[in-house]
């Protein structure tokens, strides 16, 4: 890297001889690309991908950019979008967001499964499963528009979109979660969505998993979504089952979308618990089947491993539950269930209910239905990483290197043309973030500069703490903010607002 002491440039940045992925699934080619005031200003192709030394025209000349960066042999692409993330607190506490960053993401959508950092207006401990946020003293936001303004003031060093969730908002205004709520809480709910719609809100999510939202039928749901379509905002649910009834879940939230006459999102698609192993044809050929009449995608990490609360519901001993923290017997965190089961001589609900409230990695997938669900046209990819986790998830560091190493370059699911396009330009036309996930002149310049040959997800269940391998540098609106694997301490992300979303929603 190199800077010039002039200051009359006409570029802030300039990368030369990149190979460059646009995030569109177009195949790769060697450019220069000029950044000014924070969006891409310029790309000049050099020649073709398979000789750089061959130039097609012009080059960017070095000395009409404040910093040059020399990208032979790397490939730029568009900075990483994670599109189901629980960073909704962290953003604002922990404004580094050195786990996102280190692995090229510039973007996070928060507000998945139906919890929210905003609105909330907590009466005592955030119910289940709002706690992954955080304790009471996170929720600082009894509006949608404190939030935006927060984040506004923080300033992190990634982008931030939010959806609202539905737990969140039940919990604002019901005195129990464990029964559907009233017409007149419903236009309570409505309210609080509307006033996030219109600062922005990406749309609404549901947890209809956890015990908390379980109680909330359908009707609710298709109620509290009906404001949805004006603003031209989406549906994202994490379904009411990932297990057994898991066609069922997917035909509620096909209902739900079609009820609102807006666009699905299924969170964290899979198919989870021995029983559903093999099961994901089915699933996606109910997803096709949807997709002839509705709008429909989904999101889905590279792993065979989920993690959330300790839910009973899941407890079993058919695969292996690690517990990753316990209020109770925080002692216990980074053992195996079944360990801590046979030490206390009890079963395994019954040392899950006196470990609660806990977290847990459940390895209830297996490797055929991850792939199939990540290769499909429809999916892209979101982290689901839960960053107050002691014990975290691997997710939370490593998702987006281990699609483009271990799925990608060594596996061969699908090009890295395709990955790319799946953490990327797919997931901006998804979620409306206008003039993002394209390496194109007049986007935002969020951008990821990596080694295709070294790029690896670093992170176990073990060690889940570990930057990722291979990234080279990462710009978010035109900012250098990753280099040389540290943080360069400048934050440039900002609070983007609900953007216009393509209408085609299986564009590969």
């Amino acid at each position: 890297m190199a800077a010039n002491s002039d200051t009359a440039f006409a570029y802030d940045t300039l990368i030369r001889g990149a190979t460059v992925i646009d995030g569109s699934g177009a195949a790769a080619r060697v450019a220069d690309v000029g950044l000014r005031h924070g969006r891409i200003a310029r790309i000049v192709d050099i020649g073709p991908d398979d000789n750089p030394d061959d130039d097609a025209g012009e080059r960017i000349p070095a000395n009409t950019a404040a910093e040059v960066i020399e990208a032979d042999g790397l490939v730029l692409a568009p900075g990483f979008i994670d599109v189901h993330t629980h960073d909704d607190t962290n953003v604002v506490r922990q404004p580094e967001m050195t786990p996102k960053l280190s692995q090229g993401v510039t973007t996070v959508v928060v507000g998945n499964c139906g919890i929210s950092a905003a609105p909330v207006a907590l009466r005592g401990e955030p119910p289940d499963p709002m706690n992954l946020l955080g304790d009471a003293d996170a929720f600082r936001y009894p509006s949608f528009a404190a939030y935006v303004a927060a984040v506004q003031a923080c300033r992190p060093a990634v982008n931030v979109a939010a959806l609202v969730g539905h737990t969140a908002l039940r919990s604002n205004h019901l005195d129990r979660l464990d029964r559907a709520a009233s017409a007149d809480e419903i236009a309570a709910m409505r309210a609080q969505l509307q006033e996030a719609l219109d600062h922005g809100a990406l749309g609404l999510s549901t947890g209809l998993a956890y015990a908390n939202a379980f109680a909330a039928p359908t009707e609710e749901v298709l109620a509290l979504a009906e404001p949805l379509a004006r603003a031209g905002a989406l549906y994202a649910t994490h379904l009411r089952s990932g297990f057994a009834e898991i066609l069922d879940a997917m035909d509620e939230a096909f209902r739900i979308g079609r009820h609102a006459r807006v666009p699905v999102v299924i969170s964290h698609l899979k198919c989870a618990g021995v029983g559903n192993w093999g099961r994901s044809g089915a699933v996606l050929a109910s997803l096709d089947a949807a997709q002839r009449w509705q709008p429909v995608g989904c999101d889905c990490y590279p792993y065979t491993a989920s993690s959330s609360t300790l839910d009973l519901k899941q407890v079993t001993g058919d695969f292996d539950i690690m517990v990753t923290w316990s209020t109770p017997h925080p002692e216990m965190g980074g053992r195996l269930l079944a360990d801590i089961a046979a030490e206390w001589q009890v079963d395994l609900h019954e040392a899950a209910r006196r470990l609660q409230p806990a977290g847990a990695v459940y390895h209830c997938m297996e490797d055929a239905d991850v792939d199939r669900i990540l290769a499909h046209p429809a999916t892209v990819i979101g982290s689901d990483g839960l960053p107050n986790d002691p014990l975290p998830h691997p997710r939370l560091w490593g998702a987006f290197p281990r699609v483009l190493g271990h799925y990608s370059r060594d596996r061969e699911l699908f090009p890295l043309t395709i990955a790319i396009a799946k953490m990327t330009g797919l997931s901006a036309e998804r979620f409306g973030l206008a003039g993002r996930g394209f390496v194109r002149e007049g986007h935002w310049a969020d951008l990821v500069l990596f080694d295709a040959a070294t790029i690896r997800d670093a992170a176990t269940f073990t060690e889940p703490m570990q930057p990722a391998e291979g990234i080279a540098a990462v710009w978010v609106n035109g900012t250098l903010s990753w280099s040389q694997r540290r943080a360069t301490g400048a934050r440039a992300g900002r609070f983007l607002p609900r953007g216009e979303r393509s209408p085609v929603m299986t564009d590969s």
